[in-house]
């Protein structure tokens, strides 16, 4: 399992945005498409992109910088 989950859909710059900062980062992560899942959807739908710690399931929304990934990533350390 990845240490973290970058809930996204297709299409959404701010995601692509963060999954850099995710594959800058060097983070082990899963990409998880909320519109395969009705739950998701209502739960983040205008919340995306958001970063869940898998550790403790702590989530990190948008906007975030590759510091508060940073801190958001050790704090799972």
């Amino acid at each position: 399992m990845a240490e973290f989950i970058l809930y996204h859909t297709d299409g959404c710059h701010l995601c692509h945005q963060a999954e850099a900062l995710l594959l800058d980062a060097g983070l082990a992560y899963e990409l998880v498409d909320i519109c395969d899942d009705e739950q998701l959807a209502e739960r983040y739908g205008v919340r995306i992109p958001v970063v869940l710690r898998t550790l403790d399931s702590a989530e990190l929304g948008w906007p975030f910088d590759s510091e508060a990934l940073a801190s958001f990533s050790e704090a799972a350390a």
